[in-house]
């Protein structure tokens, strides 16, 4: 092995999730993470990439600096590279002293949270109450977090050892039938800087440096034809981008048409790349001229909003209580929100993170297209109809 390879493997095992099986996102058993200084010396972040099907966005961790240590916020895989960005700043701002997992039904958080813990064996864990796994509802020791350093959260955020400098508010649980959901939003009263996890997201025009480090998926749906080849520009990137960003949020907007198999499998055979990498020259995706005009809707720029699935399929079970939720969140004198997804830190205030929650009151009066909702509208008659989960309500 020359010095080439051997440099190759070395940045290949920086990167490396070994417990990537248990749950098989892309980029699988590789992820590269980007630390960004938000305020200085006190607050940063820890961006990653996951999805389905090169449907990717950002995930991120966020840690904050307390006098007592570092304070981490909803983990994310820890590689080599991303522990050693995080012992940077143990070297210089101490020991990791707390690390939250801000949710009960978010998997793609919570399967960090064992491992992250044991890099750190000095830090508390505390978890939002109510806790579930699935299929099988197992205790969290089972999971890898470990049983003498894990807490669940106290519902009065005032008994938390950090209590002096943050405050945090719980939304839920919320039924759904099968399962709950849950969420922590948390405020750091020094920086002002609000964190949620799913709640509210913004997404920006342009991709976010993160999912740039790997642009394929982007060129990947920057196609129009499984027969483009498409090159690696960054107007492409954009493109590529912006229609990520649909699927993501609305899984199939209606500018999006889903071509019959015949026609898939007829170009994927004259298809310019026909490897395991593009699919074998499969792509079942056509877009309408105008699809351009739901992601400016989506965007908004830089609106802050709830996420459609959340509005469709979640918060609507219990709109008095999110909005209480809510109600409390906005109490908070914070100037940045700082979420688990797509863009950040987003400069806004309670205002508009309260607006992003009227749609509870007045379910009409979405900026979002309704007819991007239809989707999630069907799956939700469905799962209603079938008695999965409860029926829809809205706040009188």
């Amino acid at each position: 092995m020359n010095a080439q390879d051997t440099l190759e493997k070395s940045h290949r095992n920086d990167f490396a999730w070994w417990f990537w099986f248990v749950v098989p996102l892309y980029p699988f058993s590789k992820r590269r993470t980007i630390r960004k200084e938000v305020i200085k010396d006190t607050v940063w972040t820890f961006d990653q990439v996951q999805g389905i099907f090169y449907v990717v966005v950002p995930i991120r961790m966020t840690v904050v600096k307390l006098e007592q240590g570092l304070l981490i916020y909803a983990p994310v895989a820890p590689t080599p590279e991303c522990i050693r960005l995080v012992n940077e700043l143990v070297a210089e701002h101490g020991d990791v002293k707390y690390i939250i997992l801000p949710t009960i039904s978010g998997i793609e958080h919570k399967v960090f949270v064992g491992p992250f813990a044991r890099r750190f064996p000095n830090a508390q864990v505390f978890v939002a109450p109510n806790q579930w796994s699935f299929p099988l509802n197992l205790p969290l020791s089972w999971l890898g977090f470990p049983p003498k350093r894990t807490h669940v959260l106290p519902q009065n955020s005032s008994q938390a050892p950090f209590a002096d400098e943050c405050d945090y508010a719980i939304l839920g649980a919320i039924e759904l039938g099968p399962g709950r959901f849950s969420e922590v939003a948390f405020f750091h009263k020094e920086s002002r800087i609000l964190l949620v996890t799913d709640s509210v997201v913004s997404v920006p025009e342009e991709p976010p440096a993160i999912v740039q480090l790997d642009p394929y998926p982007l060129l990947f749906h920057a196609k129009d034809s499984a027969t483009d080849a498409i090159a690696d520009t960054q107007a492409n990137r954009r493109k590529g981008w912006q229609r990520t960003a649909l699927f993501a949020l609305y899984f199939r907007p209606s500018v999006l048409d889903v071509v019959g198999w015949g026609e898939v499998l007829r170009k994927a055979i004259i298809a310019p790349d026909r490897s395991r990498k593009n699919y074998f020259g499969l792509f079942p995706f056509k877009w309408t001229q105008n699809w351009q005009r739901s992601f400016d809707a989506l965007c908004g720029n830089g609106r802050l909003f709830v996420a459609p699935i959340l509005q469709t399929l979640i918060l609507n079970r219990a709109p008095k209580e999110t909005i209480g939720w809510a109600n409390k969140v906005a109490s908070w004198n914070f100037e940045w929100i700082i979420p688990c997804h797509f863009d950040a830190p987003i400069k806004a205030r309670s205002q508009q993170f309260r607006q992003a929650f009227d749609f509870l009151e007045r379910h009409d009066t979405s900026p979002l297209p309704k007819e991007d909702f239809q989707l999630l509208k069907d799956i939700d008659a469905g799962l209603s109809k079938l008695g999965i989960v409860p029926p829809p309500q809205y706040k009188s």
